[in-house]
C-alpha cells in the first residue's frame, strides 16, 4: 500500500467587534472574497473554515453571493465548518455558562445560515487551559485545534504529532489536534512547489497499525491576503491555485475534511496539555525586563542551536498575564465579569436578548491583550467593549436598581472604588490616595471618557530604531512576525512612559518647581468627598469632591487649612473622544473653531470650552468658575502590528492650573455631557 498523507487544513476568519467598515471591506477584497471564488472552484479540495459570529453576520449581510458560494461548498462536502464562541472570546477568561452560551450562539448560527452545525471549533489564539473541556464537551465540540508546541511543552516528540489525542477534565472529553507550526510558516510564506513538496515527505512518517498520518494546518486567512505583500503573492501571483492544484496533482497528499479524518481514525492516546497558547503570544504576554530576559535566552538557545529542543522548556507567559500586565485591561475585564453574574443572577423573565448580546460582545477578545495583532492600544476596540458594556449595564439598570454610591474593589487590586451613578451618568473613583476617575460613563452616549491608556515600556522598544536588511529566504515572501517595519516617525520623545495611572481629575500640588503628589483620604463612607494632604502634613489643605447632577459632573476643590502652603493646584484630565486626532473632533469656544482633538492647545484666564466629536455624536461643555491656567495635547502611545509600529492618539491631556489664592474661595469645574439631536 502506497504511502499517503492527510492534509487537515483549515482557516480563520475574524474582524473584532467595533473595527472600522472600511477595514472589513478591504479584508473582504483582499481575502475573504477571493479565498473562497478560488475554493470553489475546486470541488475536490476539503478544507475547513472557521468565522466568527460577528463577522459572519457581517459577511451575510453585505456579500451574499459569496456565503452562497460557501453554504453550496458546506452542502457537497467540501467545505467544513469550525465553531467557536460567538465573538471570538478567549473561552479561558469568561465564566463556564458564557463560554457554552457563546459556543452555542454560534453553532446554531451556523446551522440556520450555512446549513451545518459544527463538530470541531476553533480556539481563540490557541489559548488552551483545561477548565475550558467541560464547557466545549457541553456545547457538542468533539474536538479542536491548538499548536504542537502545547504538546510539546507536555513532552511529546514531533514525529508522533500526525494525528489526534484525546483529553479530560471533570469527567468529559474532547479530541485535541496538533497545529503544524511547520506548515504555518510555510503557508502561504514559502513556494507553492515547496510546501507541497514538504507534505509529501510527512507521508513517509507512518501512522498507528497503517492507519493515515495527518498534517494539521489551522491558521488566520488573513495570511492569504491582507498580510503585507500576500495579496499579491497569493492571488496575483497565483500562490493558492498552484498549491491547491500541487496538492489534488500528488499522488501521495489527501486533502481531507476534520470531520471525514476524525471519523475513520482513532486517537493516539491520553494528553494533558500545559496552560499555554502559541509562541509568540507566550512571549507578549510578558512585561519587561522579563520580555528581555525570556528574549535574551530564546536568542542565546538559537545561537547554540538548541532551540529546536529547549523551546518547549523556555515557555515564557500565559494569555492572563494581560490582565496583570495592562490596569486597563483587567478593568474592563472585570466589569465583565460583574455584569455577567448580575444578567445572569436576574430571573429569567427579566433576561432579555438585548442584553445577552451586549454581555457577548463585551467579551471579544481583541481589546483585552496586546501583541502583534491584539487591539488594547486600539481605542476604537477598546470603545466597542465599553459601548458594550454600558449599554448592558443601563439595561440592567432598568430592570433592577442599584444604589446610588457603592464601594468595591472590583479589579482586585487591594484598592476599593467608589461608584457614583445617577441613571444618566457614573463616575467610577478610585480610593487609592488619588481620588481620580478611572471610568466616566455616559448611558446616553454609550461611551466611556476615562478609556484611555498609560503609557509602560514595551520589548519592543528596544527594536524600533534598530535596522536590519531584509531576510531571504529564497522563493517566497517574509513572514510579518520575522520582520518589523515602521508605520510611523518615532521620535526618541514618544517612547516616554508613565510614571501613573492616565485617568481623570488626577491632581497635584506645584510649589518652587516641585510637582507634589497630592495625597487623599475619604471624608466618611460612601461619600465622594476627600480630604488632601501634602507630604508630610497632618493637616488637611484641600477639599475635592464629585456631585452628579443629570447630564452634568460637577467636581469641587475648596481650600482649607492653607497656614505654611504656597504654589498651585493642577489637574490633569484625560479624556477619551472617539474621533482621536481625525477630522470629525475639534475645540470649540462658542462659534470660533480652536483646532483639533490632535493639536495643543494653551490660553490663559480659561474658563470654557467645548468639545465637539461628530464620531460620539455629542458634545463636552466644560467650565470652571474661575479662570484657569489651559494646556492640553495629545496623548500618544507607541505600539506594533503587523503593519509596523505605530503611535495612536489615546486621549486628549487637558492640563487646568490655579493659584492657591482662588482655591480659598472655592472652584467648581463643571462638564457637561450633550447628545446631538
Amino acid at each position: 500500500m502506497a504511502r499517503s498523507v492527510a492534509l487537515l487544513l483549515g482557516v480563520h476568519a475574524h474582524q473584532p467587534v467595533g473595527n472600522f467598515e472600511s477595514v472589513l471591506e478591504d479584508a473582504h477584497a483582499r481575502c475573504y472574497g477571493p479565498f473562497l471564488r478560488v475554493m470553489h472552484e475546486y470541488p475536490a479540495f476539503h478544507f475547513a473554515i472557521h468565522i466568527s459570529g460577528w463577522l459572519l453576520e457581517y459577511m451575510l449581510k453585505h456579500f451574499p453571493q459569496e456565503m452562497a458560494l460557501l453554504r453550496e461548498m458546506v452542502e457537497r462536502g467540501q467545505a467544513e465548518l469550525f465553531g467557536a464562541g460567538f465573538t471570538e472570546p478567549v473561552l479561558a477568561s469568561i465564566p463556564v455558562r458564557d463560554r457554552i452560551g457563546q459556543i452555542n450562539t454560534l453553532s446554531h448560527f451556523l446551522a440556520e445560515k450555512l446549513g451545518h452545525a459544527p463538530q470541531g471549533a476553533w480556539l481563540t489564539e490557541r489559548v488552551w487551559e483545561s477548565a475550558v473541556v467541560p464547557a466545549l464537551a457541553e456545547a457538542g465540540i468533539k474536538y479542536v485545534t491548538v499548536d504542537d508546541y502545547h504538546f510539546m511543552c507536555a513532552g511529546k516528540q514531533t514525529d508522533a504529532l500526525n494525528g489526534f489525542y484525546t483529553t479530560e477534565e471533570d469527567s468529559r472529553h474532547v479530541d485535541l489536534f496538533p497545529i503544524s507550526e511547520a506548515l504555518r510558516y510555510r503557508m502561504p510564506f514559502s513556494a507553492a512547489d515547496e510546501v507541497v513538496g514538504y507534505l509529501e515527505s510527512l507521508a513517509g512518517e507512518g501512522g498507528q497499525d497503517g492507519e493515515l498520518p495527518a498534517a494539521v494546518y489551522f491558521d488566520d486567512i488573513e495570511k492569504f491576503g491582507i498580510w503585507p505583500e500576500t495579496y499579491n503573492w497569493v492571488y496575483e501571483r497565483g500562490w493558492l491555485r498552484q498549491f491547491i492544484e500541487g496538492v489534488l496533482n500528488s499522488d501521495v497528499i489527501k486533502p481531507m475534511r476534520y470531520a471525514d479524518y476524525h471519523r475513520q481514525a482513532r486517537t493516539k492516546g491520553v494528553v494533558y496539555l500545559p496552560t499555554t497558547s502559541y509562541i509568540e503570544m507566550n512571549e507578549w504576554t510578558l512585561p519587561v525586563p522579563a520580555a528581555h530576559h525570556y528574549a535574551d535566552l530564546v536568542a542565546q538557545e538559537r545561537q547554540h542551536q538548541r532551540y529546536d529542543v529547549t523551546k518547549p522548556f523556555v515557555r515564557g507567559g500565559i494569555w492572563r498575564n494581560f490582565l496583570m500586565r495592562y490596569p486597563e485591561s483587567n478593568w474592563m475585564h472585570k466589569r465583565m465579569l460583574g455584569l455577567s453574574q448580575r444578567y445572569h443572577s436576574l430571573p429569567p423573565d427579566l433576561q432579555n436578548a438585548q442584553m445577552l448580546k451586549a454581555l457577548y460582545e463585551a467579551q471579544a477578545n481583541d481589546a483585552y491583550w496586546h501583541g502583534l495583532f491584539g487591539g488594547l492600544y486600539l481605542p476604537h476596540l477598546r470603545r466597542a467593549v465599553y459601548h458594550a458594556l454600558i449599554k448592558l449595564e443601563a439595561l440592567l439598570d432598568q430592570v433592577e436598581e442599584r444604589p446610588a454610591i457603592e464601594a468595591l474593589d472590583l479589579d482586585l487590586d487591594g484598592h476599593d472604588e467608589l461608584f457614583i451613578q445617577n441613571g444618566s451618568l457614573q463616575a467610577v473613583v478610585k480610593l487609592d490616595e488619588t481620588a481620580a476617575v478611572v471610568e466616566l460613563d455616559s448611558y446616553a452616549l454609550g461611551h466611556n471618557f476615562g478609556d484611555t491608556l498609560t503609557r509602560q515600556p514595551e520589548h519592543y522598544h528596544r527594536k524600533i530604531h534598530a535596522t536590519g536588511e531584509h531576510q531571504s529566504h529564497g522563493e517566497g515572501i517574509t513572514n510579518p512576525h520575522e520582520q518589523m517595519g515602521s508605520k510611523h516617525e518615532i521620535l526618541p520623545g514618544d517612547l516616554d512612559t508613565d510614571t501613573y495611572r492616565k485617568a481623570l481629575f488626577h491632581d497635584s500640588w506645584l510649589d518652587n518647581g516641585a510637582n507634589i503628589q497630592i495625597r487623599y483620604q475619604q471624608d466618611g463612607r460612601p461619600k465622594p468627598e476627600f480630604s488632601g494632604f501634602l507630604p508630610g502634613g497632618d493637616a488637611a489643605f484641600l477639599r475635592k469632591q464629585y456631585r452628579l447632577e443629570g447630564n452634568a459632573l460637577q467636581v469641587t476643590y475648596q481650600a482649607l487649612d492653607v497656614t505654611g502652603v504656597s504654589g498651585r493646584l493642577r489637574v490633569e484630565l484625560n479624556l477619551a473622544m472617539p474621533s482621536c486626532d481625525g477630522p470629525a473632533g475639534r475645540f470649540r469656544l462658542q462659534d470660533d473653531i480652536l483646532g483639533g482633538f490632535g493639536q495643543a492647545l494653551s490660553m490663559d484666564e480659561w474658563q470654557e470650552l467645548f468639545l465637539d466629536d461628530d464620531v460620539l455624536g455629542g458634545t463636552l461643555h466644560l467650565r470652571s468658575s474661575v479662570p484657569a491656567n489651559y494646556f492640553s495635547y495629545p496623548h500618544c502611545s507607541v505600539s506594533q502590528s503587523e503593519a509596523g509600529f505605530e503611535k495612536i492618539m489615546q486621549a486628549v491631556t487637558m492640563v487646568l492650573e490655579w493659584p492657591l489664592e482662588q482655591l480659598v474661595s472655592g472652584i467648581n469645574l463643571h462638564i457637561e455631557f450633550i447628545k446631538n439631536k
